[in-house]
């Protein structure tokens, strides 16, 4: 029996994924997630083999969680499972430990498979992520948000979608004054001069979700 966490703050979303995985002989929801403590505390009290983790939580970091799994419990492998379809989101997650990416337009049977082939030790890709690496190799690999630390990647994310200073604070677990150097470090990185410049590029690789 493949035990499987579900992370997203969604309650409607994590019912309907515990009905496509519950229905199936080999697969088991053991736990849900609405937040990153929840899922830490889930994988710290309980044997997950696979966790599913959505990256676009409200107010609090999907990349975060997947730093902290991994940390508290090396045995659990990860699944993330969200809108962000460009290969940036996907660059992170895998360099925090991630084992697969999905989008959420696969149908609830490729899902199953995924976790199935991931609890197996194998990886597990949405082509539309990997036609995403296709493009920026075919230009060279300059991906200019592929020079951003995950932290760093977070950050910025979270600032893109609007989120007060505090709140990223709160959601990485750390002080209002990482944040602001973090963002400096970025337009640094980006070599961008204004606040402007820096929606544009971000908006042109990637990193706002996709819309509807």
């Amino acid at each position: 029996m493949i035990k499987v966490l579900l992370l997203d703050d969604h309650a409607v979303v994590r019912a309907g994924y515990r009905r496509w995985i519950d229905e199936t002989p080999d697969l088991r929801v053991v736990a849900e997630a609405a937040t990153s403590a929840q899922a830490c505390e889930a994988v710290r009290d309980q044997s997950i083999d696979v966790a599913v983790v959505d990256l676009a939580l409200r107010e609090d970091s999907g990349l975060e969680v997947i730093r902290r799994i991994r940390a508290r419990s090396p045995r659990t492998r990860m699944l993330v499972f969200t809108m962000f379809d460009h290969a940036a989101h996907a660059l992170q997650a895998l360099r925090l430990g991630a084992h697969g990416y999905l989008t959420k337009d696969h149908e609830p049977q490729a899902v199953l498979q995924a976790l199935r082939h991931i609890a197996a030790g194998g990886r597990v890709f949405s082509p539309a992520v990997l036609q995403s690496w296709a493009t920026d190799s075919a230009g060279q690999g300059l991906n200019p948000l592929s020079v951003l630390t995950p932290r760093e990647f977070e950050v910025l994310r979270l600032a893109t979608d609007g989120l007060a200073t505090r709140t990223i604070a709160d959601a990485l677990h750390v002080s209002e004054k990482t944040v602001h150097n973090t963002l400096s470090l970025v337009r640094q990185k980006l070599n961008t001069r204004s606040d402007f410049a820096l929606m544009r590029l971000v908006a042109e690789h990637g990193l706002v979700p996709p819309q509807g």
